[in-house]
């Protein structure tokens, strides 16, 4: 963009109209540049083409990987993107995540919802949207302020400032980014996944992560009860998804396919499978049952598999659903994300157990045997106990190594009496570099925490409440709230011109010149904040 440019260009068209006498074209081309993104389609080809660069990006560089938050309000998404351009200057390869966890939980209907796709369907697709209207206003405040800070230049004849000014204008990066969206099991049959993946992408959604389950058996990856389905049925969504994404012109968009099988031990069909060796006759020889050699001891409603040259019994639970061997998860697990990548889908998201580099690792490897650039999206879970699981790899790695490890007990690390310890500064620095480790390590392009600000919104309610409701009265907001605000300069602190005041503001000043009645003036109670 060329702010100068810009003006002199639309000075010609408004100059054409004769009953135009009364817009002013810079203040016009500041309104365009305020609002880059004229539908939310635009950010979603936009950021496709920003997801496609950072991960060729990291396939050339293993150290460039790409991380995101999971955020359940517009307002929350904003507010860590501002704060990650405050802190960091750029908002490059950092992401949102929008999760269907938080959705059920937070943004339903219904009220909460545990993560089992119970939630209405457009709840995704309306939070996306929301996402990137929040977005587009924290563009619109923040250019907003380098408009009045130009004004305050020009009035000083400053003309250094100005050009200074101008540049920032002219190079100013978006607090748009990219929104990797979960659609679940697609909620439904293809048809349904087509659907919901469309009003997804119209809402803004550049990537979209599917998972293999059964759609109406969904259960959390960290809860039990885990129904896959046959790889025919999950391909037929990821071809739902691209067409979706075919159809409205994001030719680029990004699929994530998550497979659930290593904590997942049941299926609610048999594959179809037309000769052996065939895609659904290796799904269907994971089944855990009885080789049948002689048919009398066939029962009424036994149902017999020929897979792998053998004729089984699977086992059937009274629920109807098969069980898979307890030791084919991991087989499973490469299956899946190879079918995966060579049917469609850009990048894997594995659900693990436990934040294990190592076991990771082992799966990344396996797969990329047949898939060499194969990357990971990974689930850096709050359904893992962080602090636990690295204080026990540390206290295995060290046994293992035959460091005395005798003044730890392993099940109770958890403990505030092992804080200070050796073991937990090793640990704490294992979790430190973990997302590092695993990029270089594991190949995962992508680290994200699912519903992390879920969690930060009860601790700090639960830390204000203690306080206001207790001894320290107003002082647990001012000193605990506000004073913060202040000396991080949060811009919420000013939380008028968070909302839009000034940019209304200067709005009516656009639109009634001096007979404009603002809000900002001198007995706006928000200026006792202007010189913090």
């Amino acid at each position: 963009m060329s702010y100068t440019k810009d003006i002199e260009a639309l000075s010609s068209v408004i100059g054409a109209n004769s009953t135009w006498k009364d817009i002013n074209p810079e203040s016009a081309v500041r309104m365009r540049l305020q609002n880059r993104f004229n539908t939310h389609l635009d950010i979603a080809k936009f950021n496709a083409k920003t997801m496609r660069e950072d991960m060729a990006a990291y396939d050339a560089d293993n150290s460039l990987y790409t991380q995101s938050l999971g955020c359940w309000h517009g307002f929350i998404g904003q507010q860590k993107l501002i704060s990650i351009k405050k802190h960091f200057g750029t908002t490059k390869r950092r992401y949102l995540y929008l999760s269907g966890w938080m959705v059920a939980a937070l943004r339903s209907q219904f009220g909460p919802l545990p993560d089992q796709s119970m939630h209405e369907k457009t709840t995704v697709a309306d939070l996306i949207r929301e996402l990137y209207t929040f977005l587009k206003q924290a563009d619109a405040w923040e250019l907003n302020h380098l408009y009045r800070a130009l004004d305050d230049a020009k009035e000083a004849g400053d003309a250094a400032k100005q050009a200074e000014i101008i540049d920032k204008i002219d190079n100013y990066e978006t607090h748009v980014v990219p929104i990797i969206a979960d659609i679940d099991a697609g909620f439904g049959n293809p048809e349904a996944t087509y659907l919901m993946a469309k009003q997804m992408i119209e809402a803004g959604a550049c990537c979209i992560q599917i998972e293999n389950q059964v759609s109406d058996e969904k259960q959390c990856g960290h809860q039990d009860g885990k129904v896959t389905v046959p790889h025919a049925d999950f391909l037929a969504k990821i071809n739902a998804v691209r067409y979706a994404f075919l159809e409205l012109g994001v030719d680029d968009g990004v699929i994530v396919a998550r497979t659930d099988s290593e904590g997942a031990g049941l299926t609610k069909q048999i594959a179809v499978s037309t000769q052996e060796g065939d895609l659904a006759d290796q799904y269907n020889s994971f089944l855990e049952g009885e080789e049948v050699t002689d048919p009398s001891t066939v029962q009424h409603g036994d149902v017999l598999v020929k897979t792998a040259g053998k004729l089984i019994k699977p086992t059937k639970l009274a629920s109807g659903l098969f069980q898979f061997r307890r030791d084919s998860n991991i087989d499973r697990v490469v299956l899946d994300c190879v079918t995966s990548l060579q049917n469609g889908a850009d990048l894997l998201w594995i659900e693990t157990p436990t934040p294990n580099i190592e076991h990771i690792k082992g799966m990344v490897d396996r797969i990329r045997e047949q898939e060499p650039t194969a990357k990971l999206v990974y689930n850096n879970s709050p359904s893992f106990n962080w602090t636990l699981n690295f204080r026990q790899q540390v206290f295995d790695a060290w046994e293992k190594e035959g460091k005395d490890v005798s003044g730890y007990d392993r099940a109770r690390l958890m403990s505030a009496d092992y804080d200070n310890s050796e073991l937990a500064a090793e640990a704490d620095k294992w979790c430190q570099n973990f997302q590092r480790d695993a990029a270089r390590e594991a190949g995962v392009f992508h680290h994200l925490i699912t519903l992390p600000t879920y969690h930060t919104a009860a601790l700090s309610t639960d830390q204000l409440v203690e306080g206001y409701f207790g001894e320290e009265g107003m002082l647990a907001y001012a000193a605990g709230v506000q004073r913060q605000e202040i000396r991080r300069g949060i811009a919420t602190v000013k939380h008028q011109d968070m909302a839009g005041s000034n940019i209304g503001d200067d709005h009516k000043e656009y639109f009634s010149g001096e007979a404009a009645l603002k809000a900002g003036g001198k007995h706006n109670t928000m200026g006792q904040f202007e010189n913090n």
